[in-house]
């Protein structure tokens, strides 16, 4: 592994961290933690909270990997987002569930809803990013 995508992969994780918990504190207060618990067969909100952090972290990995090919920052978020939409609330998660897919509820205010915390997400990722890498040329710079 090169020292840039070793370093890309330390950035995304800590991204995936910051907009895993600022996400789950807003799914938190929506009392939706306990749908993601069920994804692991509970309802705890201690399992939601972990379950959530453990994918905040695999799509911070997959947003480092994907800054390879998308070197835009801001492009590559907002098409993350709505990408990490699409494969969690209206594919995986339902059909984890037993309920088939979401796509034809897409639009529906709750789902649309859900599209602009994963957009937000995502954008908290890239913004890391931004300022993680920042700091190193910065720091480079002052040397």
């Amino acid at each position: 592994m090169t020292g840039s995508a070793a370093k890309a992969y330390r950035i995304g994780i800590i991204g995936g961290i910051i907009g895993g918990v600022v996400f789950g504190l807003f799914m938190q207060m929506q009392g939706m933690l306990g749908m993601v618990a069920s994804l692991a067969g509970s309802e705890s909100l201690f399992v939601g909270w972990v379950v959530h952090m453990v994918i905040s972290v695999i799509f911070g990995l997959s947003f480092a990997v994907l800054t390879f090919v998308i070197p835009n920052l801001w492009t590559l978020s907002l098409l993350f987002g709505i990408g990490i939409w699409i494969i969690g609330p209206l594919l995986i998660m339902p059909a984890m569930m037993g309920m088939g897919t979401n796509l034809a509820n897409a639009f529906t205010p709750d789902l649309l809803m859900s599209l602009v915390t994963h957009i937000g997400f995502s954008f908290i990722v890239g913004a890391t990013f931004k300022v993680m890498t920042r700091k190193k040329v910065a720091g480079a710079k002052a040397a």
